[in-house]
């Protein structure tokens, strides 16, 4: 007996290094022939995801307003308190316009204060400072490039002529943080059908941003003497020809065109700013929103990366 005991012993350890550490189950209650052989049953291994590492996650909601929220807000309005008394000309300039003695409600620019609006609902959404900074930063490094980009080459320039002017700065970043939003909602809307439209979101990736480079080419044709546009091609080659996530690049870019279009129409119908072209907005500034939305998520990925490293 004690001979049998032994050898189940040394059985059941070959078994184990034969198939690794896996969880398996020995039924040796009943003999069969020669000595006892053991039937194994084996667990099937359980996939490993984020709702079995961490399983509250899958059904935790996070609230909409959260402490981020109120910092948020408070620094969205703070900036714009500034910007209107740094450069009070402009905005008395602008208030000048209003007749306050009569209908003043139809003096005020709808538009403009109904993206505001928006973007003031969107950004204060589920607010995390710890990423949301991030997304800040570089909104502002990235807003500054593609001002000086575009008021240097002349693609469009300012009513006051600033190249570029440095309080349309802080709407880079507010927009950014907007998108970001607006980008996760998407994706939110979508989960459930991502593994259907996966091949489906890639084949749109590449006619989307190929049709923009395009576009692209076109339009800043008459800046291929200047080495700014060459670097910003080249960049946008770049990053089309590498992507990381085909699905939540071609949702940033919506969202980002989608609320460009909109930031578009008001500065162009306004003449804050004017394209060369001349055209309110013209197609290929509103897709560039998209475009630099990509960039700055992808950029983002890039500097946590970095972060990361010891």
């Amino acid at each position: 007996m004690a001979e049998i005991n032994r050898s189940e012993i040394l059985y059941k350890q070959f078994v184990q290094n034969l198939i690794g550490k896996r969880n398996i189950f020995f039924n040796t209650a009943n003999p069969s022939g020669l000595g006892y052989v053991h039937k194994v049953r084996y667990k099937k291994k359980e996939k490993v995801t984020i709702s079995t590492i961490m399983p509250c996650m899958k059904d935790q909601k996070q609230p909409f307003w959260t402490r981020d929220s109120s910092i948020l807000l408070g620094g969205f309005f703070v900036t714009i308190f500034l910007i209107v008394y740094i450069w009070w000309p402009l905005a008395e300039e602008y208030l000048a316009y209003v007749d306050w003695n009569g209908a003043w409600w139809l003096y005020m620019d709808w538009l403009l204060l109904g993206v505001f609006l928006f973007m003031s609902i969107t950004i204060v959404a589920r607010a995390n400072l710890k990423t949301d900074l991030l997304i800040v930063f570089v909104g502002i490094c990235g807003g500054l490039a593609i001002e000086s980009w575009g008021t240097q080459t002349n693609l469009w320039h300012y009513y006051t002529a600033e190249r570029p002017p440095l309080w349309i700065i802080p709407a880079w970043p507010i927009a950014s943080l907007s998108i970001d939003r607006i980008s996760r909602f998407l994706n939110w809307s979508l989960n459930s059908a991502f593994r259907t439209l996966n091949s489906a979101f890639k084949f749109f990736y590449w006619i989307t941003f190929a049709a923009f480079l395009i576009l692209m080419l076109i339009f800043v044709s008459p800046t291929f003497d200047k080495s700014y546009t060459w670097l910003s091609l080249a960049l946008c080659v770049l990053l089309i020809v590498t992507p990381t996530d085909h699905r939540f690049a071609l949702l940033t870019f919506i969202a980002g065109a989608g609320l460009g279009y909109f930031l578009e129409l008001w500065g162009t119908t306004r003449e804050c700013w004017t394209y060369y072209t001349l055209q309110t907005p013209p197609l290929f500034a509103v897709l560039a929103h998209g475009m630099a939305a990509v960039a700055f998520w992808r950029t983002g990925l890039l500097v946590k990366l970095v972060i990361k490293i010891p």
